[in-house]
């Protein structure tokens, strides 16, 4: 053969091999981004949920029982003095003794049921409290355990591994030692099963709770109920770092299962803010609904009585009535700075002094005869009418006239 024919032949064999590898089918397709990262955020979201749920169930994962509520109504006051308000049972003041006592009637199993939560608000931190109850198999004792105070709310109590927790509780009370000066209220209390399908429901509806603004809603909000066990934005961070940690193992040892780590990754955070937005507008919808039912149609003074400031916008316009034509030097006072900045607003245009900082007092020398001073919900503050000297904090009196006065506010003319 003539090696100009030998170099045609290998060519055309050449030729062939890559016309023939060409019609061959790729062993591995790239995967996609979407369907990577929906199954890892998926598999990261159920071990997450498995071991919360492996850390907080007590008992039973699935229980037939019940979850059982007592409204403010099923309450009774045994010890001290208390009052019903439209949503909760308002403590005034404990008896004699410093004790209160609130307690209602229950039957139901203590294997069912191993935690009990009451819903409180205002509890200082200075009182002791205790959950009492009584169970059929020693009716004559009453048990008790302190319950902790966070926020201003009663913590619940497991008694899963307490022995006194047994049998059937035949009553529920929730004891109150010491004094306070505010109410305290107390809006019912649950019996909880702690069942996989309880906890997993408590969370999410801590999650959606709807959180209406107040005084901090323009620097943050918290995202659902105020007091939570498991936030909604740390949930959703932690499920994306163990698919991130998931991602990273598939990538050492697996790299045709996953696609490009940045678009991969990006995408479940992304899905991760989106889920935290749509949580927000929702909430925000809920909010403009709420607005508009306040305030929609009404006068400028209506929408101030309607406001959530609306006993300080009262109080300050009982203050105007008595106070002459502008301009005129105001000093406002309150305990809170709240109180303090929107007196000094609703004061306007008068010559308002007030400090949007910190609780504190003008000094004596400060204030001139013919200045006004105006106290809302402010401690320490203390008048001699038949004296007429006003005085705080220690410092020298000053003589001064009360002009109008009611319930938690005052207001003076310096003389």
């Amino acid at each position: 053969m003539r090696p100009r024919d030998a170099a045609s032949n290998v060519g055309s064999r050449a030729l062939t091999e890559i016309a023939a590898a060409a019609d061959v089918p790729a062993t591995y397709a790239p995967p996609r981004v979407t369907s990577v990262a929906w199954w890892l955020f998926a598999i990261s979201a159920a071990l997450c949920i498995i071991v919360y749920l492996a850390l907080t169930v007590q008992g039973a994962w699935f229980s037939s029982a019940r979850t059982l509520h007592w409204t403010p109504r099923d309450l009774t006051t045994a010890r001290g003095n208390s009052q019903p308000r439209e949503d909760a049972l308002a403590l005034l003041a404990p008896d004699a003794a410093g004790t209160t006592l609130v307690s209602l009637s229950t039957s139901l199993r203590s294997s069912d049921y191993p935690v009990i939560a009451w819903d409180t608000r205002g509890v200082p931190d200075a009182v002791e409290v205790a959950l009492l109850w009584q169970n059929d198999y020693q009716p004559g004792r009453v048990f008790n355990r302190r319950l902790e105070v966070e926020a201003g709310r009663v913590a619940p109590l497991s008694l899963e591994h307490d022995q006194n927790w047994n049998g059937r509780i035949t009553g529920l009370a929730l004891g109150i030692k010491g004094a306070y000066r505010e109410p305290i209220m107390v809006r019912g209390a649950t019996a909880k099963t702690m069942s996989a399908a309880e906890i997993i429901g408590d969370r999410v509806g801590e999650w959606f709770k709807f959180e209406p603004w107040n005084g901090s809603s323009i620097n943050t909000i918290i995202g659902g109920a105020d007091v939570q066990d498991l936030p909604m934005a740390f949930t959703f961070g932690a499920v994306v770092a163990l698919a991130a940690l998931i991602y990273a193992a598939l990538a050492r040892w697996r790299p045709h299962w996953v696609a490009p780590a940045t678009l991969t990754i990006g995408a479940m955070f992304v899905a991760a803010w989106f889920a935290l937005d749509v949580r927000w507008q929702w909430n925000l919808v809920r909010q403009v609904d709420l607005t508009s039912n306040r305030y929609a149609g009404k006068s400028w003074r209506d929408r101030h009585l309607a406001a959530e400031d609306r006993a300080l916008f009262g109080f300050i316009e009982k203050v105007r009535a008595a106070l002459p034509p502008p301009p005129a030097r105001v000093f406002m006072v309150a305990d809170e700075h709240y109180f303090r900045d929107r007196g000094a607003y609703h004061l306007y245009p008068y010559n308002v002094f007030f400090d949007p900082w910190a609780n504190t007092m003008p000094p004596a020398a400060a204030v001139h005869a013919g200045d006004f001073v105006v106290v809302y919900q402010r401690r320490g503050v203390q008048y001699d009418a038949a004296a007429k000297h006003l005085r705080w904090e220690g410092g020298p009196p000053l003589t001064a006239e009360l002009l109008f006065a009611e319930s938690g506010g005052a207001l003076f003319k310096v003389m």
